[in-house]
């Protein structure tokens, strides 16, 4: 499995429980397309989230985002990690 960052546009002024909300939404049905989604980030002001996955492709990654009503607006892979 792969691991991916995606990216999401339009969430100016998102609050923690609906970060949490969103989060929850695609863990409900990650397992459908073999998608485990680890965190998720915000930046209110800006209306930036950011969520990492692991999964076997970007499109199973956007697949769960559509379905749990917020599509990615961009979804980049991350090959290379360091600690």
């Amino acid at each position: 499995m792969a691991k991916f960052m995606d990216v999401h546009h339009s969430m100016k002024g998102i609050t923690a429980e609906q970060l949490r909300e969103a989060h929850d939404a695609d863990l409900a049905i990650q397992g459908e397309e073999q998608v485990t989604f680890e965190k998720a980030w915000a930046d209110p002001e800006s209306g930036l989230v950011y969520c990492l996955s692991e999964a076997p492709s970007a499109e199973a990654v956007q697949r769960i985002h559509e379905r749990a009503g917020h599509k990615a607006d961009e979804i980049h892979p991350v090959p290379l990690t360091v600690s």
